[in-house]
């Protein structure tokens, strides 16, 4: 057989091997522009006496939407995705040249878990992987899309992304869910330990979808708007001097969102887990910036672990990538509920506070901002370039009612409503807080977008 016919047997096999994982790929890429590396990567297996078609991992580089992407798609047909020494290698090999490239990078994982019989040599590799992951941090976005099963140590790829994808096959668990099912004696099955409602609680899962023929046109989105990869200006024609009227009589987040990003270009990031604030990523007059937006009604979010680490998160990709912060305020600081105040929550809060320095920061106070909630979210001396409250908002030392206990003498269960009520038009009212000049100016909710554009367009670095 001449080398041109050995060349093709050996294609056809090392595709016949890859069918299911690359129609995944296809579904993602741009037709016909995947360009594959170290495709005739083998290593036979001591353990199983075969050898591994492709270290059973697919690598290299594509285009999303004339984006361009490198690819690792980990191929559960062989040794069911089986993580191995070698499959490392070739997947750090993809990591490195994506470095070298300014690239982002998208896994697509499907893994029972590590190859049996390695010891110790697949640890190391998996450090390997971990480590050049770190090494692309905050240059290049890294997308993960939970394809199947993801069991073991490579479940901390989905976890360190900056946005994972799940859809409804999805499993994630760092053990095997059999194996955390016994141990927890519980009679579940795989679905009940990582499937989509499990992981709904853990905060990793930052997109869910039905099918993955869904992300690419998400991925491309988020890719457009990321200074480092799309442009951190783009003019999409939508009126600067937009004003929204309806928000003087109700405001929300999602009317916030409508209001002030540009029309289209809102992505929400980590919907399902801790909605109580939400997270959103798009373009401000044509400016790429992200936005925390409190929910809680006329109440205010109160904050705990999960809300704070979900900010926690969301604060540090917006550092990594340069883009601008915009807080949409009504908060009253720290829960009070006990469990609360015996979890993680001051320790989380303490991050934040590092976490949100050297980010250009905006405060928009359209609810409450009271106790710690204003000194997070809005205050001067936390950095924020400008702070700006709405016209009905409250901004206070204490909520209305704890503000009665405090600051007003003789308040009992009959008269408690009405010294609420006092404390809260003699101690909320913004204006108080603009006299001291930690707030930069209060507005008329209608024209929040106009003066939320002109502070991002001062704070251009």
């Amino acid at each position: 057989m001449n080398r041109v016919d050995l060349l093709k047997n050996r294609r056809a096999a090392l595709l016949e091997s890859g069918l299911e994982i690359r129609a995944v790929i296809d579904k993602i890429i741009d037709e016909k522009s995947f360009v594959e590396l170290s495709a005739y990567s083998f290593s036979e297996s001591e353990f199983y006496g075969e050898k591994a078609e492709g270290e059973g991992v697919v690598t290299g580089f594509a285009t999303v939407k004339d984006f361009p992407v490198y690819v690792v798609a980990q191929n559960p047909s062989v040794f069911s995705g089986g993580v191995s020494k070698a499959n490392c290698d070739k997947i750090c090999k993809a990591l490195i040249a994506a470095q070298n490239n300014n690239t982002p990078v998208i896994y697509i994982l499907d893994t029972k878990g590590v190859r049996t019989g390695e010891g110790v040599s697949v640890l190391e590799g998996i450090a390997d992987v971990l480590y050049e992951m770190n090494e692309l941090r905050g240059e290049v976005p890294q997308f993960a899309i939970v394809n199947g099963d993801c069991f073991g140590a490579f479940s901390l790829i989905a976890a360190a992304c900056d946005f994972t994808f799940y859809t409804d096959k999805s499993c994630l668990s760092y053990a095997s869910p059999a194996v955390i099912a016994a141990t927890a004696k519980a009679g579940t099955d795989k679905n009940g330990v990582g499937g989509k409602a499990s992981v709904a609680k853990t905060g990793i899962a930052d997109f869910t979808v039905n099918d993955v023929s869904e992300i690419r046109d998400k991925i491309a989105a988020i890719l457009s708007i990321v200074p480092v990869t799309g442009s951190p200006f783009e003019d999409n024609g939508d009126d600067y001097n937009r004003s929204t009227p309806s928000l003087d009589e109700k405001v929300c987040p999602d009317c916030l969102i409508q209001a002030v990003f540009d029309e289209g270009s809102a992505i929400e990031i980590g919907k399902g887990f801790a909605d109580d604030v939400r997270c959103v990523i798009g373009r401000i007059g044509g400016m790429s910036a992200g936005a925390l937006l409190f929910d809680g009604g006329e109440d205010g979010v109160s904050l705990t672990g999960e809300i704070t680490e979900k900010i926690n998160n969301f604060v540090c990709m917006l550092a990594d990538f340069s883009m601008p912060l915009v807080n949409f305020v009504n908060t009253k600081g720290i829960s009070k509920d006990f469990n609360v105040s015996s979890s993680t929550v001051l320790k989380s809060v303490a991050n934040l506070v590092y976490n949100l320095s050297g980010l250009t920061k905006i405060g928009v106070v359209y609810g409450k901002a009271v106790g710690l909630g204003y000194s997070l979210f809005a205050a001067k001396s936390m950095g924020y370039d400008y702070s700006y409250a709405f016209c009905n908002a409250s901004i206070s030392l204490f909520d209305s009612l704890e503000g009665a206990y405090v600051e007003l003498g003789g308040v009992t269960s009959e008269n408690e409503a009405k010294l609420a009520e006092k404390y809260k038009e003699e101690n909320q009212d913004p204006i108080n807080a603009a006299k001291d000049g930690y707030i930069d100016n209060i507005i008329e909710p209608r024209f929040v977008r106009q003066y939320v554009i002109a502070s991002l367009q001062m704070t251009e670095r």
